[in-house]
């Protein structure tokens, strides 16, 4: 899903590939005049990241991010840094354009005069990666001696099996690590107890008895792991394998009689089927009684080196119980059929307060639990039935939650020095422009006007949704994006703003600009239009927008979206519709926009994505279509009613990342419509050329004109108002453009640009009541097209005659 066209200090995020993509540019390093390719009867092998989040962080030298992505005149904003040279260098930057391709303006930044512009001392700060649950150390959770651990376990990465390989890792699953299920156990103390994935793919449990003695048993049976995602077609064309079992879940137990020494371990898979997985070991240890530890009960982890978690587990738990007394083989079955967790001293029910990070413990105890760096909650448990897919209409199907060993939702890294916005501060994109050794790193912001207090009638709406949804720290395969996959393979739900995002950041696309720009770096393309012109705009963000609603617009006259904004919540839909309607005027100059249903969190941390049916780059399980923060069903807006086209008039119809056959081209210039002709339309159209292709000329963004990369159409059986007039259309795109996949019924040969008339973009003006109206460019190249000959070209004359006429407080030409 992404083209690697530079590594350099960066990962260039702008080249997602379209086989599994919602959307992002495709390179294969093949050009597409050596397609069509013979294709293999075998596929090809997976590919192997090479370098892994921490380690592309370690590359770039020094990294960093801030505490908020939107703060507001007066405010302070925490800068995290990391690097390993002894000393590095701040400076608070204002910045305009981003995308160091020489063809265009450069990288232009302003600098921002503070005290904080000075040397500070460096420190090295790593991710924390690794999602797990913590229960501070109680009593109740030392037993005198004996004890009983349970739960129901899908494990996706078991040591020793090759079922499920980890695709994108140097290390391959059959190396061996010891994963924690449940567990009190201490590495640095040698003490306590747990169930665990032994080395050998196993159950297993390990204790230190009272002489300090460590004892391990395991079934030495491998687990089956299960399948995280659907079988698809990875980037390169290589196929994601589907396991056998396909169940995956596992009745796990372990017990220890203090007393008597004697273990016993209970391994019983779900299917009911014969199961060559199935294992019951009994044995007496040398082991009398227990050297409890004062670390906390860990659920996917356990107590490394220098008390921090490791052993992180992949997979689902569901259910764990732990018990202060040894259960004899009768009472582990009658929990296996459902039966009640009588004299529990902890017993988890993760369907509980699934939107927060708590985790609820419904023994007599009441022991409190915290979830951390988001595992994925409201996913489906072990008794999931199937019948009911809304895990809200049955809670007690949902009691899973699904660890991941790079899940990561907040870096929690100290903080470098803190900003204080200047009182009089312009709203914009900012940055701290952090230096160490000749690297170079901007942690992005934006500074919001005042709340009530706006600068301009015109606003430009920053997509921080989108941002984080292509957000990666690191590398695209495993770079925490919600385009990346974890290592098992299953795809990333969640993305928090609170760690380095390496791609929203000045020269993403390389320090030469020799890569495609991508959301932020493509944004740039606007922001300098904008003010290379004279215009005074602010900046809100979708974080803004999705916490303020409606009253945030009303103090605008016109909003410019950026050059994607394909991830959008519905307090965000809402509030757009509704100021549209009573006479906002948007000027949507990008493609593939409104596309996703995207929710953010109560605390504003991170957005959560539950892909299905649409262009995509994983699919959610079945049963896995409602989010867990908001409980409203996910995928695609369309879906839900609510295409993009009832919004703005057009909507994502195709996307091609490579060149026309023979011709080196990416993207088509615009062919004027007949109707644009009509008074109603004709002055988007004043001062450009009257005859010809419009915008035929090299773009910052793709060769070839405004309209490419990811494009949209008007269509009047998806809500495209009546009055929607479509201004012109980029048409004679290559079979490297294809259909949308939620529009294909069936597999066909219809799907690329030579055959199929819906692989077109569309430029659309639609007129809402009390003169509102939208603008669209239905085109992620358009926004390239702006700089052309220093802004003196047919695109941003288009562009230019749709702002003034918006932002003027009067009719529409050709209105009446």
């Amino acid at each position: 899903m992404i083209a690697r066209r530079r590594v350099g200090t960066a990962l260039l995020i702008a080249a997602l590939a379209a086989v599994i993509g919602g959307s992002g540019p495709l390179s294969t390093g093949v050009e597409a005049a050596t397609w069509p390719q013979t294709p293999k009867v075998d596929p090809p092998p997976l590919p192997v990241d090479p370098i892994t989040p921490q380690e592309s962080l370690d590359g770039l030298g020094i990294s960093g991010y801030p505490d908020r992505l939107s703060v507001q005149p007066g405010e302070s904003v925490k800068i995290m840094v990391s690097t390993r040279s002894p000393t590095f260098r701040a400076t608070m930057v204002r910045v305009v354009h981003g995308d160091a391709d020489p063809r265009g303006p450069g990288v232009k930044e302003q600098v921002i005069e503070s005290d904080v512009n000075k040397e500070y001392p460096g420190r090295y700060q790593t991710l924390p990666v690794g999602s797990y649950v913590t229960v501070p150390d109680d009593d109740d959770l030392r037993p005198d001696g004996s004890f009983t651990i349970t739960a129901w376990i899908a494990p996706t990465t078991v040591p020793g099996s090759r079922l499920n390989p980890v695709a994108y890792r140097r290390t391959p699953v059959g190396t061996g690590a010891v994963q924690g299920i449940v567990t009190k156990w201490s590495e640095e103390e040698k003490a306590g107890y747990g169930m665990f994935v032994d080395r050998d793919g196993g159950l297993g449990l390990r204790l230190a008895d009272r002489a300090g003695r460590v004892q391990t048993v395991s079934t030495g049976v491998k687990l089956k792991p299960w399948a995280p995602a659907l079988r698809g077609v990875e980037p390169g064309g290589a196929v994601r394998p589907q396991h056998v079992n396909s169940s995956g879940w596992y009745f796990a137990a372990v017990s220890y009689d203090a007393g008597t020494g004697r273990v016993g371990l209970y391994q019983y898979p779900l299917t009911g089927l014969p199961d060559d997985s199935q294992a019951v070991v009994t044995r007496t240890i040398e082991a009398r009684g227990l050297k409890n530890a004062t670390a906390p009960l860990l659920i996917a982890a356990y107590q490394g080196g220098q008390n921090r978690p490791a052993g992180f587990y992949n997979g689902k738990i569901d259910a764990p119980r732990v018990f202060d007394r040894a259960l004899d083989e009768r009472e582990i079955l009658a929990l296996r059929r459902g039966g009640p967790a009588t004299r529990a001293v902890a017993a988890f029910d993760f369907s509980q307060k699934m939107d927060t990070d708590q985790v609820v413990d419904t023994s007599r105890n009441h022991l409190r639990g915290r979830a951390v760096n988001l595992p994925v909650r409201a996913v489906t448990g072990h008794n999931w039935r199937a019948d009911e897919q809304d895990f809200k209409q049955a809670p007690e199907q949902y009691g899973a939650m699904y660890f991941h060993d790079d899940d990561l939702g907040d870096a929690a890294w100290e903080p470098g020095f803190t900003w204080r916005v200047p009182a009089d501060a312009r709203s914009g994109v900012y940055a701290a422009k952090l230096e160490a050794d000749g690297r170079v790193y901007h942690a992005t912001f934006v500074v919001r006007p005042k709340r009530d207090r706006p600068t301009s009638k015109v606003a430009m709406l920053v997509p921080t949704f989108s941002y984080l949804a292509y957000g990666m720290t690191g590398y695209f395969v495993s770079g925490m994006s919600q385009y990346s996959q974890h290592s098992d393979g299953s795809g990333v739900v969640y993305s928090s703003h609170l760690r380095p995002l390496t791609n929203l950041r000045p020269y993403t696309s390389g320090p030469k600009g020799e890569g495609r720009p991508w959301q932020f770096e493509a944004d740039t393309h606007i922001t300098d239009w904008l003010e290379s012109t004279g215009r005074t705009v602010d900046y809100i963000t979708d974080h803004d927008l999705h916490r303020e609603g409606r009253k945030l617009l009303d103090d605008y006259k016109v909003v410019i979206t950026g050059s994607h904004p394909e991830y959008t919540s519905e307090p965000m839909l809402d509030a757009l519709q509704g100021w549209l309607d009573d006479g906002g005027r948007l000027m949507y100059l990008g493609g593939n926009g409104f596309y996703w249903v995207t929710p953010l969190d109560r605390t504003g941390t991170y957005t959560e994505l539950r892909r299905h049916d649409g262009t995509e780059a994983w699919q959610s399980a079945p049963g896995e279509y409602y989010h867990s923060t908001t409980g409203e069903f996910g995928g695609l807006w369309r879906f839900r009613g609510r295409p993009p086209q009832q919004l703005v008039g057009v909507g994502f119809t195709a996307q091609g990342f490579g060149s026309r056959v023979g011709t080196g081209l990416y993207s088509r210039p615009l062919d004027r419509s007949p109707e644009s002709h009509d008074p109603k339309a004709a002055w988007v159209f004043d001062g450009v050329k009257a005859t010809g292709p419009i915008g035929d000329f090299d773009s910052l963004q793709s060769r070839g004109g405004p309209m490419g990369e990811e494009i949209d159409r008007a269509d009047y059986a998806l809500g495209t108002a009546d009055n929607t007039i479509v201004l012109g259309s980029g048409t004679g795109f290559g079979d490297e453009y294809l259909f949308v996949k939620e529009e294909n019924n069936t597999a066909n040969l219809m799907e690329g640009g030579t055959v199929n008339w819906l692989v077109r973009g569309d430029v659309a003006l639609t007129r809402y009541p009390n003169g509102g109206a939208v603008f669209s460019a239905g085109s992620i190249s358009w926004a390239g097209s702006l700089f052309y000959n220093n802004y003196d070209n047919d695109i941003a004359t288009i562009t230019g005659n749709v702002l003034k006429a918006f932002s003027a407080d009067k009719p529409l030409p050709g209105t009446g």
